[in-house]
């Protein structure tokens, strides 16, 4: 179903193939329930790709937590990882934008969710560190592959800031701290949810729009041939900021009445379904 908002003119109205770069969200719209990405999907990303279309993973997850993908999907394209907090000229580098929380926010941040009692996840220079080895902490790290340190007053995390910080706990407690934590950090702090059970945090200069800009910048493609395709909120930002915003039929209301077109969910191949609708 397409939502009736004004950008979606540019989008009927332009010429096919307008489309030069195409980002899509990992978890929730990429992957199917297995966390692999089917042979439909696949074979779409392979099908944009031959038509010279850039092809840009869009993720909250770690840099270590997209070089399986980009191998399985014979990408050699920019990345955006940990929700916009580094970006990639390549899946293996360099760095083209990073901006980490600051020392003072880390640590307020931190100190918080001790306080909350919930599992924190704490990433800085490519490591994962946890004030909780449990399993959530475990789970958690199958996302990278990384195995979690135990967070113990990190003097480098403290002095330089987190890449980004995570609550993980039940869905019910991550809504209600939604709520509570209005107003408790400085502006100069992000947070959102990536999953219903991920609460996470990251300088307010970081989001995927910000990096989408940066690729955009770096690969000298405009705006208006932009298309982007997610399902949480933290993909909010790059779905209003490309011309086409898709958003997955598995997200919330909020995000899809945002999008300018609403594909089907995972399960159906919604990712290869909006590529085959828009790239001729």
């Amino acid at each position: 179903m397409i939502y009736p908002f004004v950008k979606i003119c540019l989008v009927i109205t332009k010429d096919d193939n307008m489309y030069k770069l195409i980002a899509i969200d990992i978890d929730g719209t990429l992957l199917n329930h297995t966390k692999n990405v089917t042979v439909e999907t696949k074979q779409a990303i392979n099908f944009a790709s031959k038509k010279g279309i850039q092809v840009v993973l869009a993720t909250g997850r770690p840099v270590q937590g997209i070089y399986d993908l980009y191998e399985q999907l014979d990408l050699d394209t920019p990345a955006i990882t940990y929700n916009g907090a580094i970006v990639l000229a390549h899946k293996g580098g360099p760095v083209i934008y990073e901006r980490p929380l600051s020392p003072s926010n880390t640590q307020s941040i931190i100190e918080k969710g001790k306080q909350l009692k919930t599992t924190i996840a704490i990433w800085y220079d490519s490591k994962l560190y946890t004030n909780k080895l449990n399993e959530r902490a475990k789970e958690y790290s199958t996302i990278s592959n990384i195995s979690p340190i135990l967070y113990n007053n990190n003097t480098d995390i403290l002095q330089n800031g987190a890449t980004k910080i995570l609550y993980y706990d039940d869905e019910t407690k991550v809504e209600k701290y939604m709520i509570d934590l209005k107003n408790t950090f400085p502006s100069d702090v992000l947070y959102h949810t990536s999953r219903p059970y991920f609460l996470e945090f990251v300088n307010s200069k970081v989001s995927k729009a910000i990096a989408l800009e940066k690729v955009r910048e770096f690969l000298n493609i405009e705006q208006d041939e932009i298309m982007a395709i997610g399902d949480g909120f933290n993909d909010l930002s790059m779905i209003e900021y490309a011309n086409l915003g898709i958003a997955m039929g598995t997200a919330p209301e909020e995000v899809k009445r945002k999008a300018q077109y609403v594909t089907s969910s995972w399960a159906n191949n919604g990712v290869a379904t909006a590529i085959y609708k828009f790239i001729k």
